[in-house]
């Protein structure tokens, strides 16, 4: 049998280099008038019915051609369509560079430049690609107001972010969590420096880095599966055909904290004389000096007391028993820097090599006045008062907080988060005959280390009024003023030191072979196969230790503070923070031989290996002239190692804990292409994606913990979530570039995963644990997504005058979503119950204004309210509130290569909010102010004639 299968794979290649013989290929690559690429335009030979897309470079390979003069034809919307002749001779590969330029649209006159030249790329790119994307070009990510990536991949339909001290960071894709979709740099997986989870930081890619951003909301065969929500593709810049040198530089102001923002980038790029080698070097560098201004709650429906014999719990309406208010001091510096090079030897092979280098330093200082209600013994009658059903006065334990670090030339008495992310692609591209050969080898590290993080924090006790007569601003106040103004009342409680390091790292490798094979004869048809692997080792190593110096600084009143109550507070000016120890006191201190705490760091530590192996096959054909399809089929098999920790109380170390563990996954693929018209598409997609578990969820940790009589457990043999997903999408482009599209998609979710609170019913655990509240991930029964996605994008060409400059950008999602198998506390199915993280409405929108010289836009981003974390019942769980964005940008071209630009960005001072429940319980608002920057540009080019 092996025999009669190699002497027909042999026949079959024999006759395939035999018809190489009679024909030939094409190579070339499609650039703009300025020698940047025009990602996947369209490239035909309209007498054979034989052409192919450009890739996200420009480059585009025909197979099997016969020898012979050919005319090509480039279509591209609000391009000029380009034709050239190309001779191509049997048995050789034809090289050819073509240029396609900007037109005004007939009778209309509207000059496609600018940010309309950016949106053309995007939206042809769209347009041609196989499988449902939507496409962002480096130019349209240059019209917003976005320094770093997140905030401008919040502008694609149906994606919205979760922000971090004012930044986008974690994206969500069509209401899903952030670790259900992926994040590529070129292809190759972007590696998470977080602790817990696979959410990548997208705050840490400048803007300016980045060429093209491609999100694929339904994947084909040859592509990562692990993106049930999406994948999202970072391409950097690659060399143009020509030299280009670009720099920007601004600074700006943060209204929060009246401090500067310096911002500046260049990118420096050309070919060798013989169009051989290529290369583009490209740097930047942002640095905000900010804060914010943060309230947060915890919310209670029981209320304890000693009634002098025994604790009495009484019911009562929701109140807050945890106040806290925090002033945040942020410096952030981003750097980024980029090397990518390409050579090729002859028509049929070519490297490349692509890198970048992220490193982010967050300098912060945190203080915070804490107040949390004493335990019921604690409590006597007299001390509390109880009206309509609500406690509003009772006694607290205060803290005042001081977050730091050392004094040295990078930490500057500030927590040092010193964030890094690199990535280095080797790949090629080959043609061997009509074999076309891709491959690539990467490695990526992510990395966290926060050394040196300290923590000073004084204590008092005393009765607090409770105000949640406004439950958005609670606020608890002193029933005796002077009590939260006495500093010698507030005694040393503790000083700690504590050292994070978390590493990711990833190598993968990845092969892919494609073959013509026209079933249908409509001259058209590839078959594709190939190989992927990818391997993982994710680590965390903390460590954590207290230094007891109460004798020499026995209250707050003792050491060096300051004064941080500030009348323009953004909460409110009735917030009043009062004094706390001094950054600069916390930094000098000489903290050696401390004693370690393990309960800080034990459960966190671990270590996570994973392995995955993946092949593929996928034909891609032409059924008819109109109509195209994807069909194949993926297999991924995932091994895992996970090391932990078993512990007792916290900080009673028993043993490690290491498990192994491995699943495979069948997932086949569907996609349907329908060109209705030369304008008109129509698609439908039926595919198959997974979600591995966070890697902090599968690690065998055991902690046991009687004082609370707790249980915190890992779960090494979670299963992967999985889901079943149905895509169809209609898109009408218009010629005056836009597009107007509309389309449903529906998710059927098996196993998903989420934090179960249960109490154990017997002494399964052994050492007394019966009634013990146990804490582990565990796979759900099923979820569903269903959702409905509309764009418009155009130009308003049809409107008379100036008025034709205007643009208008608009897209909307919505999400209803449904969950099954999540039990309370009590082990009750909860129903009527929404998958977490899943945004029921997102809307994004802008008006712009572009002519010759000046542009400007209004843009504005909404997102719903979603559950964000499941509690051990529904007064338990914990809300995302929605949130609208609306930030303005100008720009101004002063020659052809030199511009000046202003942007505005939070003008609704929108805070990040979390509420408990119900909407007017706030869990935590957090302000961040607006910010405003301006600078200059240039960007020169010269394409080789």
């Amino acid at each position: 049998m092996m025999k009669k299968q190699y002497a027909l794979l042999l026949t079959i290649m024999c006759f395939s280099f035999w018809g190489f013989a009679q024909n030939g290929n094409i190579q070339g690559k499609v650039i703009d008038e300025n020698g940047l690429s025009v990602p996947y335009s369209n490239v035909i030979i309209e007498s054979l019915s034989k052409g192919n897309l450009s890739d996200e470079d420009g480059k585009f390979t025909i197979i099997d051609v016969p020898a012979g003069q050919h005319a090509l034809k480039i279509t591209y919307i609000g391009y000029t369509t380009a034709e050239t002749m190309v001779d191509v001779m049997a048995g050789q590969t034809a090289e050819l560079v073509i240029v396609i330029r900007p037109t005004s649209v007939a009778l209309e006159g509207v000059l496609i430049t600018g940010y309309n030249s950016g949106q053309a790329k995007a939206l042809n790119a769209q347009k041609n690609k196989a499988n449902i994307t939507n496409i962002v070009s480096t130019d349209q990510i240059g019209k917003f107001p976005d320094s770093n990536i997140g905030d401008a991949v919040k502008r694609i339909p149906g994606i919205t972010m979760q922000v971090d001290q004012g930044e986008a960071r974690n994206i969500i894709v069509r209401g899903l969590a952030p670790q259900l979709n992926s994040v590529t740099l070129n292809g190759s997986r972007i590696p998470s420096a977080e602790g817990d989870n696979r959410n990548v930081q997208m705050d840490l890619i400048p803007a300016d880095m980045i060429q093209l951003i491609e999100v694929s909301k339904a994947v084909t065969p040859d592509m990562d599966a692990d993106a049930l929500g999406g994948s999202v593709n970072l391409v950097t810049r690659t060399s143009p055909e020509g030299f280009r040198l670009s720099a920007t530089a601004g600074s700006g102001v943060n209204f929060i904290s009246e401090k500067r923002i310096l911002n500046g980038s260049f990118l420096l790029g050309d070919r060798s004389k013989n169009d051989k080698f290529g290369w583009m070097l490209s740097a930047s560098i942002n640095d905000n000096d900010f804060g914010s201004h943060d309230v947060e709650a915890e919310w209670s429906d029981e209320f304890e007391y000693f009634n002098g014999s025994d604790v009495e719990e009484v019911d009562v309406d929701p109140y807050v028993n945890v106040y806290e208010q925090r002033n945040y001091i942020v410096q952030r510096v981003r750097r980024s820097f980029s090397a990518n090079f390409d050579y090729d030897f002859d028509a049929n092979n070519s490297i490349y090599l692509k890198t970048i280098y992220n490193w982010r330093d967050d300098r912060e200082n945190r203080y915070v006045l804490e107040h949390e209600i004493l335990d019921a013994e604690d409590i006597e009658i007299g001390d509390f008062d109880i009206t309509n059903n609500i406690p509003t006065r009772f006694p607290v334990e205060v803290k005042r907080e001081t977050k730091g670090g050392i004094d040295n030339n990078r930490n500057k008495n500030t927590r040092l988060e010193d964030q890094r992310m690199q990535n280095y692609n080797l790949g090629g591209n080959h043609l061997v005959g009509k074999l076309k050969v891709d491959w690539m080898g990467s490695y990526a590290k992510a990395s966290e280390e926060r050394l040196n993080e300290r923590y000073a924090v004084f204590q008092s006790e005393y009765i607090i009024n409770n105000d949640i007569s406004n439950s958005r601003y609670p606020l608890f106040t002193a029933t005796k003023p002077s009590d939260a103004n006495d500093l010698s009342a507030f005694e040393y409680d503790e000083i700690t030191e504590e050292n994070q390091y978390t590493e990711e790292q990833d190598i993968n490798t990845f092969l892919n072979f494609e073959w013509p094979l026209d079933l249908f004869g409509q001259g058209e048809g590839t078959i594709k196969f190939g190989g992927r692997g990818r391997f993982k080792n994710k680590n965390r190593n903390n460590d954590f230790f207290e230094i007891d110096l109460e004798a020499q600084y026995p209250t707050l009143a003792d050491v060096p503070t300051q004064d941080l109550t500030d009348r323009n507070y953004l909460v409110g000016s009735k917030y009043k923070a009062g004094s706390y120890a001094s950054k600069a006191w916390l930094g000098s201190l000489n903290l050696m031989g401390g004693d370690p705490v393990p309960d800080e760091y034990l459960r966190e530590n671990f270590d996570v290996k994973e392995d995955v192996y993946a092949a593929y096959l996928m034909a891609n054909q032409k059924l008819t002239r109109n109509l195209s399809v994807i069909l194949g089929v993926r297999l991924e098999s995932t091994n895992l190692t996970a090391t932990g920790n078993e512990i007792e109380d916290e900080d009673t170390f028993i043993r490690e804990v290491t498990r192994k563990s491995s699943y495979s996954n069948v997932l086949p693929g569907l996609h349907f292409k329908f060109n209705a018209s030369e304008a008109t598409v129509l698609r439908f997609a039926w595919t198959n994606t997974l979600a591995r578990p966070n890697y902090v969820d599968i690690v065998p940790t055991v902690d046991i913990v009687h004082s609370d009589s707790e249980i915190f457990i890992g779960n090494p043999d979670l299963d992967p979530t999985t889901s079943m997903n149905f895509d169809i999408m209609a898109e009408h482009y218009f010629k005056s570039v836009g597009i107007i599209s509309g389309g449903a998609f529906y998710k059927n979710i098996k196993k998903f995963i989420y934090t179960s609170q249960y109490e154990t019913e017997d002494d399964s655990f052994g050492n007394g644990t019966t009634g013990y509240d146990v804490y582990q991930p565990l796979n759900g029964d099923k979820a569903s997504v269903f959702g409905m996605e509309f764009s418009f994008q155009r130009q308003l060409d049809f409107l008379p005058g100036f008025a034709k400059n205007f643009s208008v950008y608009a897209n909307y999602t919505h999400v209803a979503s449904d969950a099954e198998g999540i039990k309370n506390e009590d082990g009750e199915e909860r129903s009527d119950l929404d998958l977490p993280n899943t945004a029921p409405n997102i809307f994004n929108g802008s008006l712009g204004y572009s002519d010759k010289t000046f542009s400007a836009r209004l843009s504005a981003n909404f997102s719903d309210a979603y559950i964000d974390e499941i509690g051990g019942n529904a007064f338990e769980d914990r809300y995302y509130d929605q949130q609208f964005f609306l930030d303005f940008n100008a720009g101004f071209n002063i020659t052809d290569n030199l511009s000046v630009y202003a942007d505005l960005n939070n003008i609704t001072n929108q805070p990040l909010r979390y509420f408990q429940g119900h909407k007017d319980r706030t869990m935590q608002a957090e302000f961040y102010g607006r910010r405003f920057t301006c600078g200059i540009k240039y960007d020169l080019f010269k394409r080789k004639k």
